[in-house]
């Protein structure tokens, strides 16, 4: 089972949802921006991926300056701003119980099979 943070008005979040399908994965859809990741959540997907809280950020969205964050954040400031603040968080992202990727390019969605 992937868990898959979509947003359905983002072409890259669509292109990846479509390739799982076609793939034959089992995939539980959660439209993130209505019912955002927790913090907890949020640390978990990053521990699967690998990667700081800065790399999984929309870091060019309006919202980002609008509350003054920056690159060099402390990685706690980061992921609060995520959980409140969804629309920070970089899609789609897959997760299963193992492992994470972000679908930039969607292909990286194809790792989890």
């Amino acid at each position: 089972m992937i868990e898959y943070w979509h947003n359905p008005r983002c072409s890259k979040s669509r292109q990846g949802l479509a390739l799982l399908e076609k793939k034959g994965a089992e995939v539980e859809v959660r439209k993130y921006l209505e019912n955002a990741p927790s913090e907890d959540e949020l640390r978990t997907a990053l521990t699967l991926l690998g990667c700081s809280a800065i790399d999984m950020m929309r870091t060019g969205e309006k919202r980002f300056k609008e509350l003054g964050l920056t690159k060099a954040a402390p990685e706690d400031a980061l992921i609060k701003a995520m959980a409140e603040n969804p629309i920070l968080i970089e899609r789609p992202v897959g997760i299963t119980g193992t492992k994470a990727a972000i679908g930039r390019p969607p292909e990286a969605l194809l790792d989890l099979l």
